[in-house]
């Protein structure tokens, strides 16, 4: 049980460090509103209170060869993992 925990938990890290690898950058597709600066936002004209802005998630260049690394060294682990009973 624990072998296949730690093979499914390598494979996702190293799967998500393979599509930091292809992807620059991810833009969430929710939006949330930003406040003004100032007294908890209420010292600005109503227009600008709140303004509509998309979440982007940009990794840095060396968190897919982390994450790549990291996951095939845990899949590896798993691989080395005596196995019950024996």
């Amino acid at each position: 049980m624990m072998r296949a925990a730690f093979f499914g938990l390598g494979a996702f890290v190293a799967l998500t460090g393979y599509s930091f690898l292809v992807v620059d950058k991810f833009v969430m597709s929710g939006e949330h509103e930003e406040r003004a600066k100032g007294f908890r936002g209420m010292l600005t004209s109503p227009e600008t209170i709140h303004e509509r802005t998309k979440d982007v998630f940009d990794p840095p260049e060396w968190s897919a060869f982390v994450l790549m690394s990291v996951g095939c060294v845990t899949m590896l682990y798993a691989a080395a993992l005596p196995k019950h009973g024996h």
